[in-house]
């Protein structure tokens, strides 16, 4: 097991989110997160310094084939949901919210199901329609996609500007990692209306064996109770 600079042993206090002016993009409006390997064209053109980070930065993230710990979320309407998060590449994550929200994510690799405890919902999508395939793909390569589109470099953050046109959603990704390890520290989800959503992960472990389970999504359970709720409407 691997433990990153972000996670001592001793429980770390939650992190502050950097404000959605910082990561956002004011003339854009959407969600956004990506295969970058689907798609062959044009590299932009960035500096030499923007080009090695990016470089680096897809590096880092390809080396990494475990990673779990806990994260904080701050939806549009400031609401709050905090949980622990567990992803193996390629294609695999699920998001374990914690009490009150009644909320798990959870991604097999095909498909992505989001299940509400509290009102028994299953909602399955594919997961090459999501935002989550850019976070689950094992090969990265951020400096000839076109699709990255912004790469700023300040002295406490660098951030990573990603446009998608998936059926899910399309629009734009903030990456925000640290400058000195390259860690990911955050992301910012912008949605269609210009609505912003904000993560931060903490207490973050890599190259620990998860368990199967985590990552399995009963089907046969999804098309009962998505039958029973089409013939109750």
């Amino acid at each position: 097991m691997m433990r990153t600079s972000q996670s001592p042993r001793a429980r770390v206090e939650r992190p502050t989110l950097i404000p959605p002016s910082v990561v956002t993009l004011a003339t854009v409006l959407a969600l956004a997160m990506l295969v970058l390997s689907a798609f062959a064209g044009r590299a932009n053109a960035w500096t030499a310094e923007q080009l090695d980070v990016l470089e680096r930065i897809s590096q880092k993230l390809g080396s990494i084939s475990t990673m779990n710990g806990e994260f904080v979320q701050f939806g549009p309407n400031g609401g709050k949901a905090e949980g622990n998060f567990y992803l193996a590449r390629p294609g695999k994550l699920r998001f374990q919210y914690h009490p009150p929200t009644p909320i798990s994510v959870t991604s097999d690799g095909k498909q992505v199901l989001v299940y509400d405890k509290k009102l028994q919902t299953y909602d399955l999508w594919p997961l090459s329609q999501t935002p989550l395939k850019f976070l689950l793909n094992a090969k990265l390569d951020l400096a000839r996609s076109e699709q990255v589109r912004h790469v700023t470099l300040e002295p406490d953050l660098i951030q990573v500007s990603i446009l998608d046109d998936s059926r899910f959603g399309g629009g734009v990704l903030a990456l925000i990692f640290d400058p000195e390890t390259l860690e990911l520290r955050q992301w910012t989800v912008t949605d269609q209306q210009g609505l912003n959503t904000s993560v931060a992960i903490f207490n973050v472990e890599t190259g620990n064996k998860l368990d199967k389970k985590l990552f399995k999504i009963p089907y046969a359970l999804v098309t009962q109770a998505n039958r029973e709720r089409q013939q109750n409407n």
